[in-house]
C-alpha cells in the first residue's frame, strides 16, 4: 500500500509536465537558483499535503461543512478542463493558466499543479490507508523524488538546449500532450470516485 500510494503521488506530481509548466523558470534560472526555488515549493506543498493526510475527510466535513465526494467531483472537472485545453492548445494552455512572469517563484511552482485537487485527494487517501508516520514519509519521499527528477530535467535542458533547440521544443510539445492524456484520465477517475462515494453515502442513508 505504501509504494502504491507513492506511485500515485509521483504520477500526480508528474515532473515531465511540471518541467513544461515551469519552462520559463527552467530557461532563465541557474541550476542552483532553480533547485532553491523547488526546495521552498516542496516545503510549502509538503506542509499542505501532510495537513490533509492527518486531518483527512474531517477537514471537509467538519470545517468546510461539505462532502469530500463533492471536492473530488469538482476537482476532477477542473483537472479535466485543464487537460482538455492542453490537448487542443498544447503548452500554451499551461502558460495561460499560470499567467504572466511569476513574482513569488516558490508559490508559482506549488500552485496549481503540485497543490491541486488530485494531490490533495491523494493526501487524504494516504492518510486513510497508512499510519500517520508512513503517510508523512510517503509524501516526503514522493516530493523528494519529484524534485530530483525536475533538477535532472533542468540540467538536461541546459545541456541540450544550447545545441538542439528544435529538439527541446519538440520534446516539450509531445510530452505536454501525452501528459494531458494522463491528466485527463486521472480527472475522470476522480469524478467517478466522487460519484461512487456520493451514491454510497446516499444508499447507506
Amino acid at each position: 500500500m505504501f509504494f502504491e500510494t507513492m506511485m500515485l503521488f509521483l504520477v500526480l506530481f508528474n515532473p515531465f509536465l511540471m518541467s513544461i509548466y515551469l519552462l520559463e523558470l527552467v530557461k532563465k534560472l541557474s541550476l542552483a537558483d532553480f533547485s532553491m526555488v523547488l526546495t521552498r515549493a516542496n516545503l510549502i506543498s509538503g506542509s499542505v499535503f501532510i495537513l490533509f493526510a492527518l486531518t483527512g475527510e474531517a477537514f471537509f466535513s467538519k470545517l468546510l461543512q461539505v462532502r469530500f465526494a463533492a471536492f473530488l467531483v469538482f476537482g476532477g472537472l477542473v483537472f479535466f478542463g485543464i487537460a482538455m485545453q492542453q490537448v487542443f492548445n498544447g503548452t500554451s494552455a499551461l502558460l495561460q493558466i499560470r499567467g504572466g512572469p511569476p513574482k513569488q517563484l516558490a508559490g508559482t511552482v506549488a500552485m496549481p499543479f503540485m497543490i491541486g485537487p488530485g494531490t490533495v485527494s491523494a493526501s487524504v487517501f494516504a492518510g486513510s490507508r497508512l499510519s500517520p508516520l508512513l503517510a508523512i514519509i510517503c509524501i516526503a519521499a514522493s516530493l523528494a523524488i519529484s524534485m530530483v527528477l525536475l533538477i535532472v530535467l533542468k540540467y538536461l535542458h541546459d545541456v541540450v538546449a544550447k545545441r538542439q533547440e528544435a529538439l527541446v521544443e519538440r520534446y516539450v510539445e509531445v510530452m505536454g500532450r501525452v501528459s494531458a492524456l494522463i491528466m485527463g484520465t486521472i480527472a475522470v477517475e476522480m469524478v467517478i470516485k466522487g460519484i461512487d462515494m456520493w451514491l454510497g453515502l446516499n444508499n447507506g442513508g
